[in-house]
């Protein structure tokens, strides 16, 4: 389960984002999930609670939210439908791949002391 991985990984993120502030003060984390990522989102977010006391963050609940894959036209800029196409519309030229593909740590919480 590459999740428990990628969950680690996002907790090194967090301890960067919150600096000097102590772990047990983030309260909420927020992470977008691209579809074409390669993650089951239950067994991230099941990760994600099993791994957040271990790492120090008792306190911090997940929210995940789902970002669609939308693919770009590498020749003349132009958006591609959300299903995966196989060459632009406009000018058929080559497409890549725009959003959809990554994880990233949106936004972290923190309670004031």
């Amino acid at each position: 389960m590459h999740e428990v991985s990628l969950v680690e990984s996002l907790f090194d993120a967090i301890d960067d984002a919150i600096g000097a502030h102590p772990r047990d003060a983030a309260r909420a984390v927020t992470v977008r999930i691209g579809e074409l990522a390669g993650v089951e989102v239950f067994l991230f977010e099941t990760a994600f609670v099993g791994v957040a006391p271990e790492r120090g963050y008792p306190h911090a609940r997940l929210t995940v939210e789902n970002e669609p894959a939308s693919w770009v036209c590498s020749l003349c800029g132009a958006a591609a439908p959300s299903t995966e196409p196989s060459a632009c519309e406009r000018c058929e030229g080559p497409l890549k791949l725009a959003t959809g593909a990554g994880i990233v740590l949106t936004r972290v919480e923190l309670e004031v002391r």
